[in-house]
Protein backbone atom coordinates (compact mmCIF):
# COMPACT_ATOMS: atom_id res chain seq x y z
CA UNK A 1 0.00 0.00 0.00
CA UNK A 2 1.36 3.56 -0.73
CA UNK A 3 2.28 5.95 1.78
CA UNK A 4 0.17 9.24 1.56
CA UNK A 5 2.83 12.33 1.72
CA UNK A 6 2.03 15.70 2.20
CA UNK A 7 3.88 18.92 0.52
CA UNK A 8 2.72 22.54 1.86
CA UNK A 9 3.21 25.05 -0.70
CA UNK A 10 2.01 26.20 -3.81
CA UNK A 11 4.35 27.07 -6.19
CA UNK A 12 6.99 25.51 -8.79
CA UNK A 13 9.13 23.86 -6.37
CA UNK A 14 6.41 22.16 -4.61
CA UNK A 15 5.28 20.99 -8.15
CA UNK A 16 8.65 19.98 -8.56
CA UNK A 17 8.91 18.01 -5.80
CA UNK A 18 5.33 16.32 -5.89
CA UNK A 19 5.92 15.42 -9.47
CA UNK A 20 8.97 13.22 -8.27
CA UNK A 21 7.29 11.66 -5.62
CA UNK A 22 3.89 10.58 -6.80
CA UNK A 23 5.89 7.88 -8.43
CA UNK A 24 6.15 5.97 -5.52
CA UNK A 25 3.34 7.39 -3.37
CA UNK A 26 -0.04 9.33 -2.77
CA UNK A 27 0.73 12.82 -3.26
CA UNK A 28 -1.01 15.88 -1.22
CA UNK A 29 -0.28 19.70 -2.01
CA UNK A 30 -1.94 22.36 0.10
CA UNK A 31 -2.76 24.74 -1.26
CA UNK A 32 -0.95 23.37 -4.35
CA UNK A 33 -1.66 24.72 -7.72
CA UNK A 34 -4.31 23.92 -11.08
CA UNK A 35 -0.42 22.93 -13.11
CA UNK A 36 0.01 20.01 -9.78
CA UNK A 37 -3.54 17.92 -10.34
CA UNK A 38 -2.30 16.08 -13.07
CA UNK A 39 0.19 13.74 -10.33
CA UNK A 40 -0.86 15.51 -7.40
CA UNK A 41 -4.20 15.83 -5.23
CA UNK A 42 -5.05 19.64 -4.19
CA UNK A 43 -6.28 20.14 -0.37
CA UNK A 44 -7.61 23.58 0.17
CA UNK A 45 -5.84 24.70 2.80
CA UNK A 46 -3.75 27.76 2.84
CA UNK A 47 0.06 27.76 3.86
CA UNK A 48 -0.66 29.41 7.00
CA UNK A 49 -2.98 27.53 8.28
CA UNK A 50 -1.05 25.42 10.13
CA UNK A 51 -3.77 23.82 12.40
CA UNK A 52 -5.64 23.18 9.64
CA UNK A 53 -2.63 21.59 7.71
CA UNK A 54 -2.72 18.99 11.22
CA UNK A 55 -5.81 18.00 11.52
CA UNK A 56 -6.04 16.80 7.49
CA UNK A 57 -2.88 15.23 8.19
CA UNK A 58 -4.04 13.50 11.04
CA UNK A 59 -7.67 12.74 9.31
CA UNK A 60 -5.95 11.48 5.96
CA UNK A 61 -3.00 9.25 7.48
CA UNK A 62 -0.12 11.41 6.18
CA UNK A 63 2.86 9.23 6.72
CA UNK A 64 5.18 12.50 6.07
CA UNK A 65 5.14 15.82 4.99
CA UNK A 66 7.34 17.96 3.34
CA UNK A 67 7.31 21.86 3.92
CA UNK A 68 8.83 23.71 1.15
CA UNK A 69 6.93 27.00 1.92
CA UNK A 70 8.49 29.48 3.84
CA UNK A 71 5.03 30.92 4.53
CA UNK A 72 4.29 27.52 6.73
CA UNK A 73 7.85 27.67 8.04
CA UNK A 74 7.43 30.84 9.68
CA UNK A 75 4.16 29.40 11.14
CA UNK A 76 6.05 27.08 12.84
CA UNK A 77 4.49 23.87 11.06
CA UNK A 78 7.42 21.85 12.50
CA UNK A 79 6.76 21.95 16.41
CA UNK A 80 3.19 21.48 15.56
CA UNK A 81 3.30 18.41 13.77
CA UNK A 82 6.22 16.85 15.58
CA UNK A 83 4.14 17.38 18.85
CA UNK A 84 1.34 15.64 17.40
CA UNK A 85 3.53 12.94 16.58
CA UNK A 86 3.70 13.36 12.62
CA UNK A 87 7.24 13.04 10.91
CA UNK A 88 7.62 16.02 9.02
CA UNK A 89 10.65 17.27 6.80
CA UNK A 90 11.34 21.28 7.60
CA UNK A 91 13.14 23.81 9.57
CA UNK A 92 11.95 25.28 12.65
CA UNK A 93 10.61 29.02 12.60
CA UNK A 94 13.49 29.69 15.01
CA UNK A 95 16.20 27.85 13.61
CA UNK A 96 15.00 28.95 10.03
CA UNK A 97 14.77 32.84 11.11
CA UNK A 98 18.31 34.24 9.26
CA UNK A 99 16.36 32.43 5.75
CA UNK A 100 13.45 34.36 6.03
CA UNK A 101 15.22 37.42 7.94
CA UNK A 102 17.97 39.14 5.62
CA UNK A 103 18.94 41.25 8.19
CA UNK A 104 19.17 38.36 10.70
CA UNK A 105 21.45 36.39 7.86
CA UNK A 106 23.26 39.65 7.33
CA UNK A 107 24.85 40.03 10.93
CA UNK A 108 25.17 36.44 11.10
CA UNK A 109 27.32 36.34 8.42
CA UNK A 110 29.75 39.21 10.10
CA UNK A 111 29.84 36.99 13.48
CA UNK A 112 30.60 34.17 11.34
CA UNK A 113 33.18 36.41 10.26
CA UNK A 114 31.81 34.80 6.35
CA UNK A 115 33.06 36.16 3.28
CA UNK A 116 29.54 38.73 2.47
CA UNK A 117 29.55 42.41 0.91
CA UNK A 118 29.52 45.27 3.74
CA UNK A 119 25.94 46.57 4.50
CA UNK A 120 24.28 48.59 6.88
CA UNK A 121 20.37 47.82 8.51
CA UNK A 122 18.33 50.61 8.92
CA UNK A 123 14.95 51.19 10.46
CA UNK A 124 15.05 55.20 10.29
CA UNK A 125 14.78 56.78 6.32
CA UNK A 126 17.07 59.14 7.59
CA UNK A 127 19.78 57.27 8.99
CA UNK A 128 19.37 54.89 5.60
CA UNK A 129 19.97 58.34 3.77
CA UNK A 130 22.72 59.05 5.64
CA UNK A 131 24.65 56.17 5.13
CA UNK A 132 24.35 56.38 1.15
CA UNK A 133 26.04 59.05 1.27
CA UNK A 134 29.56 57.64 2.16
CA UNK A 135 28.35 54.61 -0.20
CA UNK A 136 30.40 53.99 -3.67
CA UNK A 137 27.79 53.13 -6.59
CA UNK A 138 26.23 50.85 -7.19
CA UNK A 139 24.78 49.79 -4.29
CA UNK A 140 22.08 47.72 -3.50
CA UNK A 141 18.83 48.08 -1.47
CA UNK A 142 16.47 45.08 -0.28
CA UNK A 143 13.78 44.79 1.86
CA UNK A 144 14.13 42.43 5.16
CA UNK A 145 11.79 39.73 3.85
CA UNK A 146 11.14 38.27 0.93
CA UNK A 147 7.89 39.41 -0.93
CA UNK A 148 5.48 38.25 -3.66
CA UNK A 149 6.98 40.89 -5.91
CA UNK A 150 10.92 40.61 -5.14
CA UNK A 151 12.19 44.03 -3.49
CA UNK A 152 15.89 44.23 -4.16
CA UNK A 153 17.37 46.91 -6.53
CA UNK A 154 20.87 47.67 -7.90
CA UNK A 155 21.11 51.25 -7.68
CA UNK A 156 23.35 52.40 -10.34
CA UNK A 157 23.58 56.07 -8.63
CA UNK A 158 22.99 58.06 -5.23
CA UNK A 159 19.53 59.62 -6.91
CA UNK A 160 18.88 56.39 -7.89
CA UNK A 161 19.32 54.96 -4.37
CA UNK A 162 17.88 57.59 -2.43
CA UNK A 163 14.57 57.26 -4.23
CA UNK A 164 14.12 53.38 -3.93
CA UNK A 165 14.76 54.09 0.19
CA UNK A 166 12.46 56.50 0.33
CA UNK A 167 10.09 54.44 -1.93
CA UNK A 168 10.52 51.57 0.36
CA UNK A 169 10.02 53.38 3.83
CA UNK A 170 6.93 55.17 2.17
CA UNK A 171 5.11 51.80 1.43
CA UNK A 172 5.46 50.76 4.91
CA UNK A 173 8.75 48.81 4.88
CA UNK A 174 10.39 48.95 8.49
CA UNK A 175 14.16 47.76 7.72
CA UNK A 176 15.70 48.33 5.40
CA UNK A 177 19.41 47.40 3.96
CA UNK A 178 21.97 48.69 1.81
CA UNK A 179 24.68 46.18 0.50
CA UNK A 180 27.56 47.29 -1.65
CA UNK A 181 27.65 45.87 -4.76
CA UNK A 182 29.76 42.95 -6.02
CA UNK A 183 30.32 42.24 -9.30
CA UNK A 184 30.59 38.57 -10.55
CA UNK A 185 28.38 35.23 -11.58
CA UNK A 186 24.78 34.89 -9.30
CA UNK A 187 24.78 31.50 -7.91
CA UNK A 188 23.35 29.27 -5.74
CA UNK A 189 24.06 26.58 -3.32
CA UNK A 190 21.76 23.47 -1.98
CA UNK A 191 22.86 21.65 0.95
CA UNK A 192 20.45 18.76 2.66
CA UNK A 193 20.67 18.88 6.37
CA UNK A 194 19.65 17.25 9.55
CA UNK A 195 21.46 20.04 11.97
CA UNK A 196 24.51 18.67 12.30
CA UNK A 197 25.80 16.97 8.85
CA UNK A 198 25.10 18.41 5.29
CA UNK A 199 26.05 17.32 2.27
CA UNK A 200 25.56 19.07 -1.05
CA UNK A 201 22.46 18.27 -3.28
CA UNK A 202 23.19 20.75 -6.56
CA UNK A 203 24.81 23.82 -7.69
CA UNK A 204 22.94 26.56 -10.20
CA UNK A 205 23.75 29.31 -11.88
CA UNK A 206 21.04 31.95 -11.43
CA UNK A 207 19.95 34.38 -14.05
CA UNK A 208 18.27 36.93 -11.48
CA UNK A 209 18.56 39.96 -14.15
CA UNK A 210 15.22 40.55 -16.27
CA UNK A 211 16.73 41.32 -19.54
CA UNK A 212 19.16 39.20 -21.93
CA UNK A 213 23.04 40.04 -20.61
CA UNK A 214 22.76 40.82 -17.17
CA UNK A 215 20.47 44.18 -17.40
CA UNK A 216 17.25 45.20 -16.57
CA UNK A 217 15.90 44.87 -12.61
CA UNK A 218 16.64 42.25 -9.88
CA UNK A 219 13.71 39.23 -10.29
CA UNK A 220 13.12 36.16 -8.26
CA UNK A 221 14.94 34.54 -11.01
CA UNK A 222 14.38 34.13 -14.83
CA UNK A 223 16.56 30.89 -15.07
CA UNK A 224 19.02 28.44 -14.09
CA UNK A 225 21.65 26.23 -15.16
CA UNK A 226 22.81 23.09 -13.36
CA UNK A 227 25.33 22.22 -12.24
CA UNK A 228 27.18 25.21 -12.14
CA UNK A 229 29.90 24.95 -14.71
CA UNK A 230 32.15 27.49 -13.12
CA UNK A 231 32.53 26.03 -9.65
CA UNK A 232 35.38 23.54 -9.32
CA UNK A 233 35.87 21.20 -6.31
CA UNK A 234 38.08 23.91 -4.36
CA UNK A 235 34.74 26.08 -4.60
CA UNK A 236 32.84 23.43 -3.61
CA UNK A 237 35.07 22.40 -0.18
CA UNK A 238 34.80 26.03 0.68
CA UNK A 239 31.30 26.49 0.50
CA UNK A 240 31.44 23.28 2.59
CA UNK A 241 34.09 24.45 4.82
CA UNK A 242 33.92 27.62 5.22
CA UNK A 243 30.32 28.87 4.82
CA UNK A 244 27.97 26.10 5.48
CA UNK A 245 29.48 23.92 8.20
CA UNK A 246 30.03 27.21 10.41
CA UNK A 247 26.50 28.29 9.83
CA UNK A 248 25.29 24.89 10.66
CA UNK A 249 27.12 24.25 13.67
CA UNK A 250 26.64 28.12 14.59
CA UNK A 251 22.80 26.87 14.87
CA UNK A 252 23.35 23.62 16.31
CA UNK A 253 25.43 24.71 19.58
CA UNK A 254 22.80 27.49 20.37
CA UNK A 255 20.05 24.47 19.87
CA UNK A 256 18.36 25.46 16.78
CA UNK A 257 19.76 22.97 14.80
CA UNK A 258 18.52 23.16 10.81
CA UNK A 259 16.59 20.29 9.42
CA UNK A 260 15.64 20.81 5.32
CA UNK A 261 17.01 22.21 2.60
CA UNK A 262 19.09 24.87 2.91
CA UNK A 263 20.31 27.55 0.08
CA UNK A 264 23.29 29.89 -0.03
CA UNK A 265 22.47 32.40 -2.53
CA UNK A 266 26.37 33.95 -3.59
CA UNK A 267 28.72 35.35 -6.32
CA UNK A 268 31.74 34.30 -8.07
CA UNK A 269 33.92 36.79 -8.78
CA UNK A 270 36.15 37.23 -11.48
CA UNK A 271 39.03 36.47 -9.10
CA UNK A 272 37.49 33.31 -7.86
CA UNK A 273 36.32 34.72 -4.85
CA UNK A 274 32.71 33.89 -3.01
CA UNK A 275 30.85 36.45 -1.52
CA UNK A 276 27.46 34.85 0.23
CA UNK A 277 24.56 37.28 -0.10
CA UNK A 278 21.65 35.34 1.74
CA UNK A 279 19.97 32.24 2.52
CA UNK A 280 17.16 30.60 1.19
CA UNK A 281 14.48 27.35 3.24
CA UNK A 282 13.92 25.67 0.75
CA UNK A 283 15.13 25.37 -2.94
CA UNK A 284 13.80 28.08 -5.28
CA UNK A 285 11.10 27.75 -7.87
CA UNK A 286 13.30 28.03 -10.68
CA UNK A 287 16.04 25.88 -9.12
CA UNK A 288 14.11 23.08 -7.84
CA UNK A 289 13.33 21.07 -11.19
CA UNK A 290 17.01 20.95 -12.18
CA UNK A 291 18.39 20.29 -8.89
CA UNK A 292 16.68 17.31 -8.05
CA UNK A 293 16.55 16.25 -11.55
CA UNK A 294 19.91 15.32 -11.62
CA UNK A 295 20.07 13.89 -8.54
CA UNK A 296 20.71 9.94 -8.15
CA UNK A 297 19.53 9.00 -4.55
CA UNK A 298 15.77 9.13 -3.66
CA UNK A 299 15.12 12.26 -2.77
CA UNK A 300 12.29 10.45 -0.03
CA UNK A 301 14.83 8.35 1.76
CA UNK A 302 17.18 11.37 2.42
CA UNK A 303 14.47 13.49 3.37
CA UNK A 304 13.02 10.81 5.74
CA UNK A 305 16.55 9.72 7.48
CA UNK A 306 16.94 13.57 8.18
CA UNK A 307 13.62 13.35 10.14
CA UNK A 308 14.15 10.13 12.25
CA UNK A 309 17.94 11.09 13.02
CA UNK A 310 19.45 8.51 10.44
CA UNK A 311 20.97 10.97 7.94
CA UNK A 312 24.58 11.27 9.54
CA UNK A 313 24.79 7.47 9.87
CA UNK A 314 23.24 6.19 6.54
CA UNK A 315 24.62 9.17 4.02
CA UNK A 316 28.23 10.03 3.09
CA UNK A 317 28.41 11.36 -0.25
CA UNK A 318 25.02 11.63 -2.77
CA UNK A 319 25.31 10.31 -6.28
CA UNK A 320 24.52 12.43 -9.09
CA UNK A 321 23.83 12.10 -13.15
CA UNK A 322 26.65 13.26 -15.47
CA UNK A 323 23.63 15.57 -17.69
CA UNK A 324 23.26 19.21 -17.24
CA UNK A 325 19.67 20.46 -16.87
CA UNK A 326 18.53 24.37 -18.12
CA UNK A 327 15.71 25.77 -16.37
CA UNK A 328 13.91 29.04 -17.88
CA UNK A 329 11.23 31.17 -16.17
CA UNK A 330 8.24 31.90 -18.53
CA UNK A 331 6.30 35.28 -17.68
CA UNK A 332 3.45 36.93 -18.85
CA UNK A 333 4.05 40.51 -17.26
CA UNK A 334 0.77 41.99 -17.07
CA UNK A 335 -0.97 39.73 -19.24
CA UNK A 336 -3.86 37.81 -17.30
CA UNK A 337 -6.47 35.13 -18.16
CA UNK A 338 -4.54 34.30 -21.99
CA UNK A 339 -4.85 30.66 -23.07
CA UNK A 340 -1.51 28.53 -22.86
CA UNK A 341 -1.17 27.15 -26.05
CA UNK A 342 1.34 24.46 -26.88
CA UNK A 343 2.36 22.41 -23.21
CA UNK A 344 0.54 19.37 -24.46
CA UNK A 345 2.95 19.16 -28.00
CA UNK A 346 6.19 19.33 -25.83
CA UNK A 347 8.71 16.37 -25.93
CA UNK A 348 8.79 13.73 -22.96
CA UNK A 349 11.50 14.51 -21.37
CA UNK A 350 10.80 18.53 -21.24
CA UNK A 351 9.26 19.08 -17.53
CA UNK A 352 6.96 21.40 -16.71
CA UNK A 353 6.33 22.98 -13.47
CA UNK A 354 3.41 25.81 -12.94
CA UNK A 355 3.87 28.98 -11.33
CA UNK A 356 0.95 31.21 -11.53
CA UNK A 357 -1.87 29.71 -13.88
CA UNK A 358 -5.40 28.26 -13.42
CA UNK A 359 -7.42 26.00 -15.37
CA UNK A 360 -10.36 27.52 -16.98
CA UNK A 361 -13.85 25.56 -17.50
CA UNK A 362 -12.46 23.94 -20.67
CA UNK A 363 -9.34 22.31 -18.31
CA UNK A 364 -6.92 25.26 -20.42
CA UNK A 365 -4.07 26.54 -18.27
CA UNK A 366 -4.19 30.41 -18.55
CA UNK A 367 -1.88 33.19 -17.15
CA UNK A 368 -2.32 35.25 -14.05
CA UNK A 369 0.49 37.99 -14.38
CA UNK A 370 3.77 37.18 -13.68
CA UNK A 371 5.81 34.50 -13.79
CA UNK A 372 4.02 31.36 -15.06
CA UNK A 373 5.61 28.45 -15.83
CA UNK A 374 9.14 27.09 -15.06
CA UNK A 375 10.39 24.89 -18.20
CA UNK A 376 13.15 22.43 -17.69
CA UNK A 377 15.55 20.39 -20.28
CA UNK A 378 18.15 17.57 -19.83
CA UNK A 379 20.45 16.54 -21.67
CA UNK A 380 24.27 15.24 -21.66
CA UNK A 381 26.01 18.82 -22.52
CA UNK A 382 24.43 21.83 -21.36
CA UNK A 383 24.38 23.26 -24.63
CA UNK A 384 22.25 20.57 -26.44
CA UNK A 385 20.03 21.15 -22.97
CA UNK A 386 19.83 24.57 -23.86
CA UNK A 387 19.38 23.77 -27.25
CA UNK A 388 16.26 21.87 -26.70
CA UNK A 389 15.02 23.84 -24.18
CA UNK A 390 14.38 26.72 -26.45
CA UNK A 391 13.02 24.53 -29.18
CA UNK A 392 10.43 23.58 -26.72
CA UNK A 393 9.55 27.41 -25.91
CA UNK A 394 8.86 28.06 -29.09
CA UNK A 395 6.37 25.65 -29.27
CA UNK A 396 4.18 27.44 -25.79
CA UNK A 397 2.42 30.48 -26.98
CA UNK A 398 0.35 32.95 -24.85
CA UNK A 399 0.24 36.51 -25.18
CA UNK A 400 2.78 38.56 -23.31
CA UNK A 401 5.36 35.74 -23.44
CA UNK A 402 8.77 36.86 -22.06
CA UNK A 403 11.98 34.55 -21.25
CA UNK A 404 15.37 35.28 -21.35
CA UNK A 405 17.08 34.19 -24.22
CA UNK A 406 20.77 33.84 -23.39
CA UNK A 407 20.69 31.34 -20.59
CA UNK A 408 23.62 29.26 -20.72
CA UNK A 409 25.77 30.82 -22.78
CA UNK A 410 29.53 29.64 -23.06
CA UNK A 411 30.38 33.29 -24.33
CA UNK A 412 33.32 34.64 -21.77
CA UNK A 413 31.85 36.71 -18.90
CA UNK A 414 34.13 38.67 -17.92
Amino acid sequence: MKKNILIVGNSAKESAMAHILSKQFNVYAAPGNDGMKEFATIVDIRENNVVELLNFALENDINFTVVCSETAIKSDIYDLFNDNGLMIFSPTSSAAQFTISKSTAKKMFYKLRLPTPGFGVFEKKNLALDYLKNCEMPVVIKTDNHKLKNRVMVCPSSAIAKACIEDYFFSGETKVIIEDYVYGINFSFYVITDGYKALPVGSVEDYKFSLDGGGGVLTDGMGACSPFTRFTYDHEDYMMNEIVYPVINYLSEGLKPYMGILGFDGILTPEGDIAIIECNSFLRDHDAQGILSLLENDIYKLMEACAIGSFSDDYNLLDFKDEFAVSCVLSSGQVKNEVIRGLDDLQEGTIIAHINTRQNEYTEYETQGGRTLVITSIAKTISRAAANLYNEIDAIEFRGKYYRKDLCKLADKW
